[in-house]
């Protein structure tokens, strides 16, 4: 189980190269990993159920503790990004399957990743996975809203249909994860060690389906959506951390906040964009997964260093 945990550990911390590497490789050689496609819903189940196990019910009382931090954090999300995202397609005047796609990746909510980032920069923890709870409970309700408010300018939406899918992909299998902690909490603190591995191997092969199955379209307007997706990830940070300040909440909340803003769960977004629209709407959030894990990364080492020499 060392061995596992070790490796793990390794996986979490090399995420982005990772990313990186294989969404190279499915970009040139997309027939090897075209197979995956059908299995995105249920990788990312996967990675839902993981986040579960590691819920506890101190994190639910965390929004109790702090709730005007994570309001702060919450509502950030849910304007901050989906309003950058629409200004971005309007003012691109980008094709509407790509548009449509940059707005789903917006209205997504955080993804865990952003909890690791906020670890490594030093930010509050606590109230990063407390944020990333609430918005992920609150998805199935929010997210379509939102969706259908803003994409449907491009292209129909169903909200029904999409809340269904994030109940079924998100919800449920969190319910299980949380369930599994609270009757089998030992073996769950021991499997827990091993979710960062699984995670990461999830994450990747729903990046690289999407890129395998996109490539053609990636390789025409892929440096227009790539530029998109670093303005969109990019002012989601800098917003959100000048709104936390705004609010007068501490250094360590303001980065709390900033990552949780820019930081989405690219592979909800994927998978919702696959099922409802089209392929090419799935490839923003397969670009944001590769890109945000990088400028994640820069970010939280600035801030650990800032943070080191105070």
């Amino acid at each position: 189980m060392k061995t596992v945990e070790r490796i793990s550990q390794f996986a979490g911390n090399t995420f982005a190269v990772w990313v990186v590497l294989f969404a190279a490789l499915a970009f040139f050689v997309p027939d090897g990993f075209t197979w995956i496609a059908p299995y995105i819903s249920v990788l990312l189940g996967v990675i839902m159920f993981g986040m579960g196990m590691t819920l506890s019910l101190d994190d639910f009382r965390e929004v109790l503790k702090q709730p005007k931090k994570v309001a702060i954090g919450v509502l950030g999300q849910f304007t901050i990004m989906p309003l950058i995202a629409f200004g971005l397609a309007v003012g691109f005047r980008l094709p509407p399957e790509v548009a449509a796609g940059v707005i789903l990746v917006g209205c997504c909510p955080g993804g865990t990743s952003s909890n690791v980032m906020t670890f490594l920069s030093r930010g509050n923890v606590a109230l990063s996975v407390a944020i990333t709870s609430c918005t992920t409970l609150l998805a199935p309700f929010v997210t379509p809203a939102l969706i259908l408010l803003l994409a449907s300018k491009w292209l129909p939406v169903s909200a029904g249909e999409m809340f269904l899918s994030i109940v079924n992909i998100v919800l449920i299998p969190i319910a299980l994860g949380i369930t599994a902690n609270i009757f089998f909490n030992k073996q769950v603190k021991q499997s827990v060690k091993a979710m960062p591995l699984v995670s990461v191997i999830a994450i990747v092969a729903i990046v690289t389906a999407v890129v395998s199955g996109n490539q053609q379209q990636i390789a025409e307007t892929g440096l227009l959506i790539l530029i998109v997706v670093m303005l969109h990830n990019m002012l989601g940070y800098l917003l959100g951390f000048w709104t936390a300040r705004l609010f007068k909440l501490d250094y360590s909340d303001q980065k709390a906040v900033s990552i949780e803003v820019g930081m989405q769960n690219s592979g909800l977004g994927a998978a919702l964009a696959a099922a409802h629209f089209s392929p090419l709407a799935a490839v923003p959030s397969a670009i944001f997964s590769v890109w945000h894990n990088i400028s994640g990364s820069l970010l939280a080492t600035y801030w650990s260093k800032k943070s080191e020499k105070q």
